[in-house]
């Protein structure tokens, strides 16, 4: 009995540092499925994740929707890739079957934050149970749903950011006028570009010339002595035209992608918003460069624009927020919710400011803690986390920056000295926008454990009420 101990002992050790593959099982039952139950069940699971792709949800969330809902029907162990323009879905029943392997491209990727709603909606509801049939007819139903907004109304919107960003920075009535009559004719212009098939990179830098050309033909009649031209400033005028012109990128999204480890839709992504954010820059210098082979020229401010008051600020940014939610096709609840994370936004970032921090940090800190709040009221009120986050950190652009910068690499003639003084902007520009990316996926990493564990005890409270 006392020579089993050591043994007894050293088994007990053994099994706490080391497995035993003989306690393992070697293989799981799964539900037997035909070929052609399987192909149903994949092909909803791929359209779903795809179509919520294409409207604005990250890879990581396709992912995990596209393999819930093939668990959900009784398929295990679904391989997804996620790439920049297509999806791909396979599974493999065993040794002796074929695979079976679908793959869509997502052709058009353009915000629809309403129809993501909806699309989020049926997921949830094929986790409650829903039946395949009447999940594939509802989501056929969802497909078919036309966007929001007709384009007439999506145009205005986009013209009535320009009047935020002026109201942002405590501009004049006629400043006011001008950059909503300079941003709407950008607007129809890229639409037109939009409706003829033009590439994207060609319609930003159509559109941030026309900006720019009625710019300088402002500051040119202010020159002249015109009365109610002499107190526009035509940085704002630019500065609301390139808030503009960014307002759709996928900032936010390449940053969580690339987190995440999709690295091929991050790269894409960030290359995406790479070729819009050039497409802008090189209309801005076509612009003043074609502005000054005719004698127009646009003073180059001395120092960064300020915002203005606090309450100024605050509507500005409540304007800003409820085009760019209008733009992306949101809905009244998250057009409300995305003006409230806006105010949260930049009185975050005012009170940085307030403390002597850098720009880009305090830009960081707004979006964090507008990403933070907006993943846990998206939970409670049923609305795509990422709606509520992109239109709230629009203010925070950099746009005055932009322009600068931009200004004063034309206005050096080549000179080191004053090249210098041109690139500086363009450097904040970038730390500010690296921050609020950073800030906004921090604050969707933070709010997603304290959003399940949330979820977990409400669950918790429902069952012991029950």
């Amino acid at each position: 009995m006392a020579s089993d101990r050591p043994s007894r002992f050293l088994s007990s050790l053994r099994r706490a540092i080391s497995t035993d593959p003989a306690q393992v099982a070697m293989t799981e039952i799964q539900p037997v499925l035909g070929e052609t139950i399987t192909v149903k069940i994949l092909d909803l699971a791929l359209r779903l994740g795809e179509s919520m792709f294409a409207v604005g949800a990250s890879a990581h969330d396709v992912t995990f929707a596209i393999t819930r809902v093939a668990k959900v029907y009784g398929l295990s162990g679904v391989h997804v890739e996620v790439t920049y323009d297509a999806i791909s879905v396979s599974y493999h029943r065993s040794e002796e079957d074929w695979p079976t392997t679908l793959m869509r491209v997502v052709r058009t990727a353009s915000p629809d934050h309403a129809k993501l709603q909806r699309l989020q909606a049926l997921f949830a509801d094929i986790q409650a149970g829903m039946d395949l049939g009447e999940a594939r007819s509802t989501f056929r139903a969802i497909r078919r749903v036309p966007f929001m907004y007709r384009p007439t109304v999506v145009t205005f919107a986009l013209a009535a950011l320009a009047i935020g960003v002026a109201v942002l920075y405590a501009a004049p009535p006629i400043t006011i006028v001008l950059s909503f009559l300079a941003a709407l004719g950008a607007a129809y212009a890229q639409a037109g570009l939009r409706r003829l098939q033009v590439p994207l990179f060609f319609s930003q830098i159509v559109g941030a010339f026309v900006i720019t050309a009625v710019a300088a033909v402002v500051s040119a009649i202010s020159d002249l002595g015109f009365p109610p031209f002499a107190e526009v400033n035509p940085a704002i005028l630019v500065a609301s035209g390139i808030v503009l012109m960014l307002s759709g990128l996928t900032v936010v999204a390449a940053a969580q992608d690339a987190i995440d480890g999709f690295a091929l839709t991050a790269l894409g992504r960030i290359l995406d918003v790479t070729m819009q954010t050039l497409g802008v820059v090189l209309g801005i210098l076509i612009g003043l460069e074609l502005a000054r082979l005719v004698n127009l020229t646009i003073p180059l401010p001395k120092d960064a624009i300020p915002f203005g008051t606090v309450p100024e600020q605050i509507l500005g940014a409540i304007i800003i927020s409820v085009a760019v939610a209008v733009f992306n096709g949101s809905g009244m609840r998250i057009i409300v919710i995305s003006a409230l994370l806006s105010t949260v936004a930049m009185l975050s970032y005012s009170t940085a400011l307030g403390f002597d921090l850098h720009p880009a940090a305090a830009s960081g800190i707004g979006a964090l803690l507008a990403s933070f709040l907006g993943i846990l009221v998206a939970r409670n009120l049923h609305v795509p986390s990422v709606a509520v986050t992109t239109a709230a950190i629009v203010p925070l652009v950099p746009g005055t920056a932009v322009f600068r910068g931009l200004l004063g690499v034309v206005d050096s003639d080549g000179t080191a000295e004053l090249m210098v003084g041109g690139i500086g902007p363009l450097i904040l520009a970038g730390s500010i926008g690296i921050g609020l990316a950073a800030g906004a996926s921090l604050g969707l990493y933070l709010g997603t454990p304290l959003r399940a564990t949330l979820g977990t005890v409400s669950k918790s409270r429902a069952r012991v009420r029950r």
